[in-house]
C-alpha cells in the first residue's frame, strides 16, 4: 500500500473546494462541479481536500480522483486510472498509474462511461485499502 497517495488532512467537506468550483469560468464550472459532486457522493467514507490547486477526493485519506480546470477544458483524473477498465476509451495519459478524461464545453462526453470510471476508481481504492 506504499503506492497509495494519502492525505491525513482530508475532511468530509472542504469549503475551499466550493470556493474553487465557484471561481471557475461559466462554461467550465458545470463540468467540474458535476464530476466532483459525483466523487463526493460515492460513499460515507469519502473525504476531500485541495491538493496542488485541485479538488481531490479520497476514501478516508487515500486519494482516488480529482478535477482540474485549464484554459479550455476540465480534467477528471484518477490516481490509479491506468488500472481501471475503460471500454469506452475515455482515459488519456501515459503515466505509470494516473489517467484523466478531458472534458470540453463544446464536446459531448459519454456520461454513463465516465460515471462508471468514477465508481470504479472509488471501489478500486477501497479494495486497495483492505489488502
Amino acid at each position: 500500500m506504499d503506492d497509495i497517495l494519502r492525505f491525513p488532512s482530508a475532511v468530509k467537506h472542504d469549503p475551499a473546494i466550493d470556493a474553487w468550483l465557484g471561481a471557475q469560468r461559466d462554461d467550465l464550472r458545470p463540468l467540474a462541479e458535476t464530476w466532483f459532486v459525483r466523487m463526493r457522493q460515492r460513499g460515507g467514507d469519502v473525504r476531500e481536500l485541495m491538493h496542488d490547486g485541485c479538488p481531490t477526493a479520497c476514501v478516508d485519506d487515500a486519494a482516488f480522483g480529482y478535477v482540474s480546470a485549464f484554459k479550455d477544458h476540465v480534467n477528471v483524473g484518477f490516481f490509479f486510472g491506468a488500472l481501471l477498465k475503460d471500454p469506452a476509451r475515455l482515459l488519456e495519459g501515459t503515466g505509470k498509474r494516473g489517467r484523466h478524461v478531458k472534458l470540453r464545453p463544446s464536446r459531448e462526453v459519454d456520461s454513463a462511461a465516465l460515471a462508471e470510471l468514477v465508481d470504479a476508481a472509488y471501489v478500486d481504492i477501497r479494495t486497495r485499502l483492505r489488502k
